[in-house]
């Protein structure tokens, strides 16, 4: 299906230098990953094929994220977060009975406190789903604006660029990563945008592009960006 995308970008979850978890590639499968982008861009030359790389930010391992990014010439490295400090996945859902009894507040500050570090380390090209913990549709009452103001200065000051995760939409949260009061925040202070799909599937690339588009527009975006070997470039959000 031709979906009109200007480019095809793979962003695989990064290895460790040890085991870490079930649900990432292992070093050992960099060189495969790095063969099958090299494949897919033999056979398909007629699409603009990216390589990237979604990194955990963990605090402790920012040195194997510096020599990940020494190991290809990647066209992007994606900052996100997914283990608090407390040393569990904020949006594994066999973790999902942490998120309730109260609990919201203590793990939104915790999550927004790391992805502010996150942006500020200066490893990553622009970062990922800001508001990942809302996934199970559970957040803290109240102007949730609280938790972002800490994370659209580090934008601001830092320059690094976010996404509008179309993701949220196949969640039980029903709504894309940031929330529309993020992307408002997010334009009048000036930080760039990006759309992406998050697809774990062929069907979801380019899933709720369209909307996604819109909804950065009705916030003030005219441009998004793409990038080329660790260089960004501005094109028209159409």
């Amino acid at each position: 299906m031709d979906r009109g995308l200007g480019e095809l970008g793979f962003a695989d979850h990064n290895p460790m230098p040890e085991p870490f978890d079930d649900w990432r590639m292992l070093r050992e499968d960099l060189p495969r990953y790095f063969d099958e982008v090299a494949k897919a861009r033999a056979e398909f030359p007629q699409l603009n094929i990216k390589l990237g790389l979604e990194c955990d930010f963990i605090p402790g391992q920012e040195k194997w994220i510096e020599e990940l990014a020494g190991m290809a010439e990647w066209d992007y490295l994606i900052g996100s977060v997914h283990y608090l400090p407390e040393g569990w996945e904020v949006d594994n859902p066999k973790y999902l009975s942490r998120h309730t009894g109260g609990a919201a507040e203590e793990i939104w500050a915790s999550y927004w406190r790391l992805y502010a570090q996150c942006i500020r380390s200066g490893l990553f090209d622009f970062v990922a789903h800001p508001d990942l913990p809302k996934k199970f549709g559970i957040h803290p009452a109240g102007d949730l604006r609280r938790y972002y103001d800490g994370a659209i200065a580090a934008l601001a000051e830092s320059g690094v660029p976010y996404e509008i995760n179309t993701a949220g939409w196949r969640k039980d949260c029903a709504e894309q990563y940031p929330a529309h009061e993020f992307i408002e925040l997010a334009h009048a202070a000036g930080v760039p945008v990006l759309i992406s799909s998050d697809a774990h599937t062929p069907g979801d690339v380019g899933a709720g592009f369209v909307e996604a588009a819109a909804l950065a527009k009705s916030c003030g975006y005219t441009e998004t960006l793409r990038f080329t070997r660790r260089k960004r470039f501005t094109v028209p959000l159409l």
